[in-house]
């Protein structure tokens, strides 16, 4: 086995040879510029006026198979159970008291009036029930039984039973309407925070070229992509099912993808013109060079999303295939409809740019990058601290990850002002905070000695003396068969608790079994809190293999483009790095409620949702800066020139890029939706750590300690890894590292 020299320079590039796939698909759009436009303005507008027609059919999907709170569910299904839908409280409020004749008369004839509605297939009274009732007479609660479960209720339906309950307030007496399928009523409508970031993307992207019109191109792209691809799954949903917060999450996506991957590509357009090529030759040559990073980041990120759809939970399998599909046609309307438009607008760009940069260079100003050469410089005198100082900081601030709780949020993370969040307080002031999430145990005594009946006033006796129990309702007949039967358990704690956590693993694992033992009976937790453990449970217990399927098939991926080990290797690192401090500032903000946030655990599927896009997003950026440093490495065959030209050539571009990201997902915090809030947040921390202390810092001092071993690739695994081709010949020279 033999070692090319260290010092030994890269061999020369191969002549000129056929032009790329990316460049003879921006000469294609270039020169047929009106036809990519014409092909690009019937998809969006088609897909937008067929989906306007045929309207959407967005619905949840929170079943996991195999769990015990969905064979719960599953069981009252069997059996023909109205109770495995779910239910609605109409919560009332007098502090004259409830049990006023006047009163009671109006809460009977309203409850009367809203067991007509659609879906309501019973109202139970608060005057049936002495506990519904709180102890000094002042709160109290109505059930709705629902039909379906909560996520199958159209804001629609929930309106007008929010619209019945509502009329017999007055005089003194105050009426909520609580339950999950309440919370329907608090959604957001959309359009502000992507109006915001949209704005935010327009004032950085202006600074950053001089012009409105350049600003606008990488916005327009992003535009007509997200635009296509809404469109498009608002049709597929009919198919396939669809969460209706999945529009959303593709906005969110989209929009920052959409806009990053144009901005790659125009800047490396406009670093041509400046060079002196001409329009065409510019755009064919930016799309060659920048093309190829767009197009790996992009089949990295969908990789990544595909890999949630092997996790096999439903909320999450419909909106990782909307989300890749956004990602494929952002990724495809930067590789056609933006040389169109640079097509359409080019010769002017021409003009302007060069304008620009001869003024620049007539005043004596530094060329472009010269400051980030000399940071670059800086970092390379120093690469031992700087490279120790940076990862200190982010293992600092990824370490309240450790302490990660997942979750769901409830009402009690709504706006203060809804129903929702006023139905839920009442419930806590009047009957305890874990009134809000009650356990449900349902009794199968089809192979017991006695009834369903019995056996469930057994379990409901021991729950009753079990510590952490509240308190537990009498037995209710479940099934016409008197098969089944349900006890609704009340936690001490509030349903997003660590206590009520604990409290469902002690019952199932201690308490439960116990009594099935005595009765014959089974005995099956379940109800909203106990799935909320389940799905959290399922996402933890599935995370590692999928990041294990991610991160190999990124590096695998890196390493057919860039013929190295140590290089995505660095890459993989660093990209954990990344997302386990925007994890850690979240459990920062969110879980413990920093910042004025209202405490309470992550969303059970954002960290699998935020690694699968982050992961790719940051890959985008490895490639753009890796792929420049080796671009003149190859040239000059000066490693640590090529570091500091490649984070010159790059710098401003990769920050500018990240400001733009980090602007579009930070404006969803401004949502009142607790998700894309999180999401938001988690994916502009990530963003700001990956652009600038990552590819800033930490790549140009890892680049220069690791030296032309960076290029290293052994010999046999450079024969079986397939070559990728897809730039100019002469621009995919083998590095001179091998073994």
């Amino acid at each position: 086995m033999t070692t090319t020299h260290q010092n030994a320079a890269p061999p020369p590039a191969p002549p000129p040879g056929r032009p790329g796939v990316f460049e003879r698909l921006a000469g294609f759009a270039y020169r047929r510029k009106w036809l990519a436009l014409l092909l690009w303005v019937a998809v969006l507008v088609g897909v937008q006026v067929a989906s306007s027609a045929i309207s959407n059919d967005y619905r949840n999907d929170f079943s996991l198979p195999g769990t015990e709170s969905q064979r719960a569910t599953d069981l009252l299904t069997e059996h023909g159970s109205d109770r495995a839908g779910d239910t609605l409280d109409v919560v009332l409020h007098d502090e004259s008291g409830l049990r006023r004749p006047e009163v009671e008369s109006r809460v009977s004839g309203m409850l009367a009036d809203a067991a007509e509605l659609p879906h309501v297939v019973q109202a139970v009274s608060p005057y049936e029930d002495q506990a519904a009732i709180s102890r000094d007479g002042t709160i109290g609660y109505g059930t709705l039984v629902l039909d379906v479960k909560s996520e199958a209720m159209s804001r629609t339906d929930v309106e007008r039973i929010y619209e019945t309950v509502t009329t017999i307030e007055g005089d003194g007496l105050r009426v909520e309407l609580g339950g999950e399928a309440a919370r329907a009523l608090t959604e957001d409508e959309g359009g502000a925070a992507e109006g915001i970031g949209i704005m935010a993307a327009l004032v950085i992207l202006v600074f950053m070229f001089g012009t409105v019109i350049a600003a606008g191109l990488p916005v327009i792209t992003a535009v007509f992509a997200v635009g296509s691809s809404i469109g498009a799954i608002a049709l597929f949903s009919h198919l396939f099912t669809i969460a209706d917060y999945t529009p959303y999450v593709m906005m969110l996506v989209g929009l920052g993808v959409g806009i990053d991957y144009a901005l790659l590509i125009f800047a490396r357009y406009r670093g041509e013109l400046v060079s002196g090529h001409g329009s065409e030759q510019a755009a064919r040559a930016a799309l060659d060079a920048a093309g190829r990073t767009v197009f790996f980041s992009g089949c990295t990120v969908i990789v990544a999303l595909l890999g949630l759809v092997a996790l096999g939970i439903g909320a999450l399998q419909g909106m990782a295939l909307s989300v890749a599909l956004t990602v494929l046609v952002t990724m495809v309307a930067s590789l056609t409809l933006l040389p169109a438009l640079l097509g359409l607008f080019g010769e002017r760009f021409a003009r302007q740019f060069t304008a620009k940069a001869a003024k620049r260079k007539a005043r004596g100003k530094p060329a472009s990058g010269e400051a980030w050469r000399r940071m670059g410089g800086a970092v390379q005198r120093h690469p031992v601290v700087s490279l120790v100082a940076a990862v200190a900081a982010l293992l600092a601030l990824a370490f309240p990850a450790l302490g990660l709780r997942l979750g769901f949020a409830d009402a009690g993370n709504d706006a203060p002002d809804s129903t929702s969040r006023q139905a839920y307080d009442l419930l806590s002031e009047g009957f305890g905070p874990g009134f809000n999430g009650p356990l449900v145990v349902v009794t199968d005594a089809s192979g017991a000695d006695g009834g369903a009946e019995q056996a469930a006033g057994a379990v409901s006796r021991v729950l009753n003396e079990t510590p952490g129990v509240a308190s537990a309702t009498d037995p209710i007949p479940a099934s016409e068969d008197g098969q089944l039967a349900t006890v609704l358990a009340f936690p001490e704690s509030s349903p997003q608790a660590e206590d009520t956590a604990d409290l469902v693993s002690t019952l199932r694992d201690d308490v439960l079994p116990a009594v099935a033992s005595d009765t014959g009976a089974e005995y099956l937790l379940g109800g909203p809190t106990a799935a909320a453990q389940d799905f959290s449970a399922t996402v933890a217990e599935r995370m590692p293999l999928f990041v294990v399927i991610v991160v190999g098939v990124s590096m695998l991926l890196l390493m057919t483009v860039f013929r190295s080990v140590l290089i995505p290797l660095k890459a993989a690192v660093l990209n954990l790095l990344s997302i386990g401090a925007a994890l850690g500032a979240m459990v920062l903000v969110f879980q413990e409620g920093n910042l004025g946030a209202e405490p309470g655990p992550i969303e059970a599927f954002l960290p699998v949702m935020i690694f699968a896009i982050v992961f790719g997003l940051s890959m985008d950026y490895e490639i753009f800066l890796v792929s420049r440093i080796h671009e003149e490495w190859t040239h000059s065959g000066d490693h640590s020139r090529a570091v500091r030209e490649g984070l010159g050539h790059t710098g401003s571009v990769i920050t500018a890029a990240g400001a733009i990201m980090i602007v579009v997902f930070a404006a969803f915090m401004l949502s009142t939706e607790r998700m894309l809030q999180q999401m938001g947040f988690g994916m502009a921390v990530a963003i700001f750590v990956d652009a600038v202390i990552i590819r800033c810092l930490i790549v140009p001092a890892a680049m220069q300690l690791m030296g032309r071993a960076a290029w290293w690739l052994p010999s046999w695994l450079n024969r079986w890894l397939p070559r990728v081709q897809l730039e100019r010949e002469e621009r995919a020279a083998e590095p001179a590292v091998r073994s």
